[in-house]
């Protein structure tokens, strides 16, 4: 079960999976970390007592995280659900581990520490400017902005000696990057306004139930952690840059922008279908999703 931030995922998929006799697998590339439970919206004790997650808080937030390592740590944890003849339920929002888990992942070459080493001196705007020379393609739909994701492009061209976006849409087994017939979920999602109001309500009990102090007493973190949502806009309030009322604003601007990304993302993957929420009671739509689970999810060798 896939779908934005906030769209209410989390009490969805506990209840699926007591139907179901299913124990959860979190796809979320921040949730996976420890110490960062409000930031991320964590499922709360509540639920997670009542049927086993996994990959919730398993890695120290001073570790780095990819597709590839939480394709291996996902695998393990479904081979161990499998193995108690349990149903194994996908549940998040990061789009690219779930498309790594059930697709497989391109062959991208490793970082060659040399060669970033020598982008890292370059501008955000020289790094454009070669990726545009290089690959145009991947230039005109990436966000420029994004150093890392420049760079990362960047790198790819440089030591592939190929563009970067035809390598980066080529999964295992699948030539045109469609989904394997076999690989079904379902796609949650809500009304724009009714979703809007769920983040703004979301980042309001954050902030009330103490994110400022959880960012404020983290220690050292990794490079991926430091992505997390919204860390940037507490870290500007607690050096007086922001006040709590605008840092609240722009968390919540974030997190929209964010839940419109993900949006994007699932309305382009074929092997979901559609739930809209906003239509549907939470008893209604339980039901609807456990009488689609007839298979633990697949994943690609």
């Amino acid at each position: 079960m896939v779908g934005p931030t906030a769209t209410g995922k989390s009490a969805l998929a506990v209840d699926v999976a007591l139907a179901t006799g299913g124990e959860i697998v979190s796809a979320d590339a921040f949730q996976i970390y420890q110490g960062l439970d409000l930031l991320t919206a964590k499922p709360e004790a509540h639920l997670t007592e009542q049927v086993p997650h996994h990959l919730l808080g398993t890695t120290s937030a001073r570790e780095e995280m990819n597709a590839a390592i939480f394709r291996g740590q996902a695998k393990e944890a479904i081979a161990v659900i499998q193995k108690r003849k349990k149903r194994a339920l996908l549940v998040g929002g990061s789009g690219l581990y779930i498309k790594a888990l059930t697709h497989g992942l391109s062959v991208l070459p490793p970082v060659d520490v040399e060669l970033r080493r020598q982008l890292n001196e370059l501008s955000t705007e020289e790094l454009g400017t070669r990726l545009a020379e290089l690959d145009a393609v991947t230039a005109d739909n990436i966000d420029l902005k994004n150093r890392r994701r420049v760079a990362r492009a960047l790198e790819i061209c440089l030591q592939t000696g190929r563009p970067a976006a035809p390598q980066r849409k080529t999964w295992p087994g699948q030539s045109d990057g469609e989904a394997d017939s076999s690989l079904k979920g379902v796609f949650v999602f809500r009304d724009k306004d009714d979703l809007y109001e769920r983040i703004n309500q979301r980042v309001e009990r954050m902030f009330a139930e103490g994110v400022v102090e959880e960012v404020r007493n983290l220690g050292e973190i990794s490079l991926r952690a430091g992505k997390a949502l919204g860390l940037t806009q507490i870290r500007l309030h607690l050096e007086g840059r922001l006040t709590r009322a605008e840092c609240v604003a722009a968390l919540q601007q974030s997190t929209r922008r964010y839940a419109k990304r993900q949006l994007t993302w699932f309305r382009h993957q074929t092997n979901f279908e559609p739930l809209n929420l906003s239509l549907l009671s939470h008893v209604e739509a339980v039901a609807w999703i456990a009488g689609r689970i007839t298979l633990p999810v697949s994943v690609k060798e």
